[in-house]
C-alpha cells in the first residue's frame, strides 16, 4: 500500500491561511469585545476607560441582568429537558414503525428552514387575543375554556413560556434529524442478534439504541443549549423583550444596552459573560459525555 507522505512544512502551509482565518472571526472579535468592556462608550463617539465597572454594574446593580441570566437558563432546561426527550422518542418510534420515514422526517424539520421573522409573526397571530381573530383563543372558546383564554405575549408571566413553546416548535425537527440519523446508522446485524437473545422493543432500545447514540445525542446537547444561551431572533420579533422585561434574556438584553441605549461598552460586558458562559456549558458537557462514552464502550 502507498502511503502519501507530507512534510509537516506543507500542512502547516495548507492549514495556516484557514487558520489564520478561524482566528481573525473568532478569537479577534472576543478580544476587541473583551477591550470595549472596559470603556464607557456609545460605539461612535469618544470613549473613557473605566476598568472593570462595566462588569460590576452587570453583576450587582443591573435589576434586568440576573433575570435575563434565569431565563435564559430557562429556555435552555427546556430545550434539553423537553425538547429532547421528545425528539429521541419520535425519532425511535419512525425508526421503528415507519417503512419510509424519510418524507416524515422532512416534514419535521420544515419549521427549521422557515425565516424566524415568518414563525414569529406567525405564532404571534396565533396568540392574539380572540378578538383580534387569535387562533389559540377562538379554539379555547370553542371549547368551553373562555376561563383559560390569555394575553399570551402581554401577561409579564405567560410571555416567556409562549415564546419558549414556539421555540421548542421550531427546533423539534432539527433534533430529530439529528438523532434518526444517529440510529440509522447504527448496524441492524446488532439488532437481529439482540431479538434472537430475547432483547427487542424496549429493551433493545434501552440497551442498544441509548448507549450507541450517546456521541450523536451529545451533538444535540451542546446545539441546544448553546443555541438557547444565544437565543435572540425569536424573542426579538414576538416581543422585543417586553412586556417590562419579562421576556429579556441575555442575547436581547444585549443587543437593548449595546444599540437601543447606546451603552456599548457595558453590552460589550455583557458579550463576555455570554461567551463565558458558552464556553464553560460545553466542556461541562463535553466531560459529562466523555464519562458515558467510557462507561458504555
Amino acid at each position: 500500500m502507498n502511503v502519501l507522505k507530507v512534510s509537516k512544512w506543507t500542512i502547516a502551509a495548507f492549514v495556516l491561511p484557514l487558520l489564520l482565518l478561524y482566528v481573525t472571526l473568532v478569537f479577534v472579535p472576543i478580544v476587541v469585545s473583551f477591550y470595549n468592556g472596559l470603556l464607557d462608550w456609545n460605539g461612535i463617539g469618544k470613549s473613557t476607560f473605566v476598568g472593570l465597572d462595566n462588569f460590576r454594574r452587570m453583576l450587582t446593580g443591573d435589576d434586568v441582568f440576573w433575570p435575563a441570566v434565569g431565563r435564559t437558563f430557562l429556555l435552555a432546561g427546556f430545550s434539553m429537558l423537553v425538547q429532547l426527550p421528545i425528539a429521541l422518542l419520535v425519532a425511535i418510534l419512525i425508526s421503528r414503525y415507519v417503512r419510509k420515514p424519510n418524507v416524515l422526517v422532512s416534514s419535521y424539520f420544515l419549521p427549521v428552514i422557515l425565516s424566524v421573522v415568518v414563525i414569529g409573526q406567525l405564532w404571534k397571530t396565533i396568540y392574539n387575543p380572540a378578538s383580534m381573530g387569535g387562533m389559540l383563543n377562538q379554539i379555547l372558546i370553542k371549547l368551553g375554556l373562555e376561563d383559560w383564554t390569555r394575553a399570551w405575549l402581554s401577561e409579564p408571566r405567560l410571555a416567556i413560556f409562549a415564546i419558549i413553546a414556539v421555540a421548542l416548535w421550531q427546533y423539534l425537527g432539527y433534533h430529530i434529524l439529528i438523532q434518526f440519523t444517529g440510529i440509522q446508522n447504527i448496524p441492524s446485524d446488532i439488532y437481529e442478534a439482540a431479538k434472537i437473545d430475547g432483547a427487542d422493543g424496549y429493551k433493545a432500545d434501552r440497551y442498544i439504541t441509548l448507549p450507541m447514540i450517546v456521541p450523536i445525542f451529545k451533538i444535540s446537547v451542546v446545539l441546544s443549549f448553546i443555541g438557547s444561551l444565544q437565543s435572540f431572533d425569536l424573542i426579538m420579533v414576538m416581543t422585543g423583550g417586553g412586556p417590562a422585561h419579562s421576556t429579556e434574556v441575555l442575547a436581547s438584553h444585549m443587543y437593548n444596552m449595546s444599540f437601543l441605549s447606546q451603552k456599548y461598552g457595558y453590552g460589550s460586558a455583557i458579550a463576555i459573560f455570554l461567551i463565558v458562559v458558552c464556553l464553560a456549558a460545553t466542556v461541562l458537557i463535553n466531560f459529562l459525555f466523555n464519562r458515558l462514552d467510557k462507561k458504555y464502550s
